[in-house]
């Protein structure tokens, strides 16, 4: 179990819900108004502890860990249901911590799960930002704007497609920069725009390695497949979550009511984009990975390109959204361009 350093300012306990034992941070007044923020993959609360810090101080931020990760308990992750395990621990959270309603904030995959946590509670939701947020018709194995499925088994999502060596190097604790494939140098080239050295790396790496690694976690467990690449999502796990026979959150399109919705990105982001560096369809492409089928068969997932269809919807069908795209920043930009993420991001909540 990892015990992460935090900065002055924020507090942490370990709160007890009905779903399992979470770690929270917190910041600001016990009677402010509540934020909550949720994590991406392979992190934890304290990306967010600029960003708690930087609040007005009439908010009140709570940042938690999710389930297998930074110091929450080890709970197994049920893929079949999509990112549902982690939405509903999110609910069991609030409830427990009696926040009616509350801006709603989430990174990465943990932009999915706020969607998910949307869905199913949109009106407990004052505002829903997403940043760098997965697409709402998972990572992998779709195509085109309407999140066509290239597979029925959804080969080339999944756990399946994890960088092997990474996944290693996560469990062995690596904190070297031996090989691109090490946390830290994934940290440095992916989760930021290269070269994203952060103040405290050392923190946000120890917040990495805190994830729990193997077929009930991350990355998951997989299955062979007829189809290339050969390989297709589990039943258990983290990716699996977000594979496509699992994950499909375009229904936000349809719930009532409908919080305001901002989107941020960073421009060069190389994990969730229309040509990610961790989608096999693109890396296939690139001729990375042996025996790809051509364009017409498996072309690159237009992450972004699906996300803004899907939050398009959402606004035709009376929502209201707005698009940041913050230039000279990648997967990370409130970490790598804060002033930037902070104006917007503060603007949007002031105007709703």
């Amino acid at each position: 179990m990892s015990h992460i350093p935090h900065l002055d300012g924020i507090t942490c306990r370990m709160v007890e819900t009905p779903r399992g034992r979470f770690h929270l941070l917190e910041r600001g007044p016990a009677d402010g108004e509540p934020v909550v923020f949720v994590h991406g993959n392979v992190s934890s609360a304290t990306f967010w502890e600029e960003l708690m810090l930087a609040l007005p101080p009439t908010y009140r931020a709570v940042a938690y860990d999710q389930r297998g990760y930074g110091e929450s308990e080890r709970l197994p992750v049920d893929a079949t249901r999509g990112l549902r395990d982690f939405s509903d621990d999110l609910s069991a959270l609030v409830d427990t911590l009696d926040l009616d309603t509350f801006h709603l904030i989430g990174h990465s995959m943990g932009g999915g799960v706020a969607m998910q946590y949307t869905i199913e509670h949109p009106e407990r939701v004052r505002t829903l930002t997403v940043v760098c947020p997965v697409s709402p018709y998972g990572y992998g194995g779709t195509k085109g704007l309407e999140g066509e499925r290239i597979w029925p088994d959804g080969a080339g999502s999944g756990a399946g497609v994890a960088n092997p060596e990474f996944v290693q190097r996560l469990a062995a604790g690596d904190r070297s920069t031996e090989s691109p494939a090490s946390p830290r140098n994934v940290l440095r080239t992916f989760y930021g725009k290269a070269p994203f050295i952060h103040p405290r790396e050392e923190a946000l790496l120890d917040a990495m390695l805190s994830t729990a690694v193997g077929p009930d976690h991350y990355p998951g467990d997989s299955t062979p497949s007829a189809h290339w690449p050969g390989v297709a999502p589990g039943t258990r796990g983290i990716n699996n979550t977000m594979a496509p026979i699992y994950c499909n959150l375009s229904g936000i399109v349809a719930i009532t009511p409908k919080p305001p919705l901002l989107w941020v990105r960073g421009a060069d982001d190389q994990i969730v984009s229309d040509a990610s560096m961790f989608d096999i369809g693109y890396l296939g492409k690139l001729g990375l990975v042996p025996g790809w089928p051509g364009e017409d068969v498996y072309p690159p997932q237009p992450m972004v390109s699906q996300t803004r269809a899907v939050f398009q919807r959402y606004a035709e069908q009376g929502g209201r959204f707005r698009e940041v795209v913050i230039e000279d920043a990648g997967h990370s930009p409130y970490l790598e361009r804060p002033d930037e993420f902070q104006a917007a991001w503060f603007a949007w909540l002031d105007e709703s």
